[in-house]
């Protein structure tokens, strides 16, 4: 492990740059996930609408694939832009 503070500080921004990626797709990822939830929820216990259930599921399904697409994403871009400690 090295002590040096601007290797960490390096890492650290490499880092921060990663998770930064696909931010905007995740939140809309779960704010899809969330309102696809509640139409199920209101689909099943409160309207009884066939309609309302499967575009429910189909506004889950977005959602779920927002957060795929975000991953696949980062992790092609890390695996393009590895971690370089001497760069």
């Amino acid at each position: 492990m090295t002590d040096d503070a601007a290797q960490l500080a390096r890492q650290s921004a490499y880092l921060d740059g990663i998770r930064a990626l696909g931010r905007r797709t995740r939140l809309a990822g779960f704010v899809l996930s969330a309102l696809g939830v509640l139409m199920v929820i209101a689909a099943r216990y409160r309207v009884d609408s066939p309609q309302l259930l499967w575009g429910g599921v189909a506004v889950v399904a977005a959602g779920w694939g927002c957060f795929i697409y975000a991953v696949a994403r980062r992790i092609t871009w890390v695996r393009a832009h590895p971690f370089d400690p001497n760069g």
